[in-house]
């Protein structure tokens, strides 16, 4: 936001609140996802406002279901064309999506859907820790986030603290160095989300934010205060 960054295809499963602020500020062209709201509380208002109203800019969308978009990540992952997957069945999302598509599989004659690959140019990741060496290890719910780091042609990491040695990766993945370009140490880089065994979720903010993000001022003077209007 604070570069004036333009024109960005934006990629998250579960896109919420600084995907709400990027699509504000008109950073955005096109958003892929699965599920976008502000979780627990309800609408991504800036997100509603680029869709319905075309404010500050139309935004393009790249509807998938979470089982679409982590095939499409493991085919990235795995530098294949496409991800397959037993779905899009009960639902019409593949007659408004014409990036679903179905094909039958050549040995049992099943029909299959199938999306295409996910190759993010940049996946940015926030973990726990990383070592000196810039290894990565995330705990707690991981979700797809493996997966969209492999995908990525360079990959970015933030982290709680950088240690000399990483312990054992119980209930967690360890991304190796040579897959990631550069760590950062950012303590509270997950805010207002968790970071387990860190912080626990700020439930109050994004009850706030849905005051803030429902107003186009009041969410354009935050942003001017809390982003634009910042030292550091």
């Amino acid at each position: 936001i604070r570069q004036r960054r333009r024109d960005l295809h934006l990629v998250r499963m579960t896109p919420d609140l600084v995907y709400d602020q990027m699509i504000g500020m008109g950073c955005a062209r096109k958003l892929s996802f699965s599920w976008g709201g502000n979780p627990g509380v309800g609408s991504l208002h800036r997100l509603r406002d680029a869709v319905e109203h075309g404010w500050p800019q139309p935004l393009q969308l790249d509807e998938h279901s979470h089982a679409g978009m982590a095939a499409a990540f493991c085919a990235g992952a795995a530098r294949l064309p496409f991800g397959l997957l037993r779905g899009y069945q009960d639902n019409d999302l593949a007659a408004h999506n014409p990036r679903i598509r179905h094909v039958h599989c050549p040995f049992s004659g099943e029909r299959l859907a199938a999306v295409p690959a996910l190759n993010p140019d940049v996946t940015i990741l926030h973990a726990q820790r990383a070592d000196r060496e810039g290894n990565v290890a995330i705990h707690g719910i991981v979700g797809a986030a493996r997966e969209a780091a492999l995908a990525a042609k360079t990959l970015l990491v933030t982290v709680e603290e950088i240690v000399d040695a990483l312990p054992p990766a119980m209930n967690g993945i360890v991304l190796p160095y040579w897959v990631v370009a550069a760590v950062v140490a950012c303590p509270g880089g997950a805010y207002p989300s968790y970071a387990q065994g860190h912080y626990a979720r700020d439930n109050a903010f994004y009850q706030h934010w849905d005051e803030i993000g429902r107003d186009r001022q009041r969410f354009l003077a935050w942003i001017d205060r809390h982003v634009l209007g910042t030292a550091d």
